[in-house]
């Protein structure tokens, strides 16, 4: 059982010689939610980690950002990355319903241009990103939506022009059970920057399993999908990998789903008596979110590094 460890001087050399992979997550761990500067310290404590030997993985539930612009991103901030290195959550649906599925057909989206650029380098046809072009035509109209008999798969990601044209649309294909229903995530929230909170994902795939009465396969963390991608496609081993994240419910979760172990910091989404709440549950749900380990910035990381003249 995980117990929510604070890392310090006595257990940070065990902590370092347990892995030799890191996953790490970005908004809130790398850069403050959706401010464009780092968080003071972590890109030099990253170098010192990857000077250690070790191998570093972006993982985001983004899906709005393809692999290459995360790369853009990723490198503007003074972190040093290239596409092999980045997995989000618009990637690994786009993998998952390629090489997982083999779904070869047709997919109606509802999402951004990050699900659809990913879409696209994987060759599978898609549509649906973007306005609907509706303009507030009745809602009798909606039976005119023309629906595209090769589509049978759905993909439900975040987008700020989801509305009730795009939910009728999803509806009429999923109402066909041979439909695939996949969804990049269902993170309940977004940071907004300056402690606003903003709808997730999560609110847009809800609405559209309950019009349907059907469940969505969740590719994002903290689901097995990228879990299995970082195993296939890059080699890891669960058992020598840290998952790093600011969230309990993806992050850490995602650390307890894949065999793999995780270290919550505290300069994002949850506190630290957040993840102290759960140790006392006897919840099996609340306790795959504990934290083996928390520092309040991976920045302390780096400082610990330094003072025990382990790099």
């Amino acid at each position: 059982m995980a117990r929510c460890l604070l890392l310090e001087k006595s257990n940070v050399k065990e902590f370092l010689d347990s892995f030799d992979t890191i996953l790490t997550d970005c908004d809130g761990v790398l850069w403050e939610g959706a401010a464009d500067y780092p968080i003071p310290g972590v890109p030099e404590t990253i170098q010192q980690l990857k000077k250690m030997g070790k191998r570093v993985f972006y993982v985001s539930n983004n899906s709005t950002k393809t692999r290459a612009e995360y790369v853009v991103k990723c490198q503007k901030l003074q972190y040093d990355t290239t596409e092999e290195e980045v997995v989000g959550s618009a990637y690994a649906t786009a993998q998952y319903v390629k090489h997982t599925l083999g779904y070869k057909g047709k997919v109606y989206i509802i999402g951004s241009s990050g699900i659809a650029g990913e879409f696209d380098a994987a060759g599978i046809p898609h549509f649906g990103v973007g306005e609907d072009g509706w303009n507030g035509r009745g809602l009798r109209d909606l039976l005119d939506i023309k629906i595209d008999p090769e589509v049978k798969c759905v993909v439900v990601g975040f987008d700020l022009h989801f509305n009730y044209v795009k939910l009728f649309t999803a509806q009429q294909y999923l109402s066909d059970p041979e439909c695939l229903f996949i969804a990049t995530n269902t993170d309940s929230a977004l940071p907004a920057g300056g402690g606003g909170i903003l709808p997730g994902t999560g609110a847009i795939v809800s609405a559209v399993e309950f019009s349907t009465g059907r469940q969505a396969t969740v590719c994002g963390k903290p689901h097995n999908p990228l879990g299995d991608i970082l195993v296939q496609q890059h080699g890891i081993n669960p058992k020598r990998t840290i998952m790093i994240g600011d969230r309990l419910d993806t992050d850490m979760a995602l650390a307890h789903n894949c065999g793999m172990r995780g270290l919550l910091v505290l300069t994002g989404f949850t506190k630290l008596e957040d993840a102290r709440r759960l140790t006392a549950s006897n919840s099996i749900a609340h306790q795959k979110q504990i934290p083996h380990y928390y520092l309040p910035s991976l920045v302390d990381l780096g400082k610990l590094i330094t003072e025990c003249g382990l790099v």
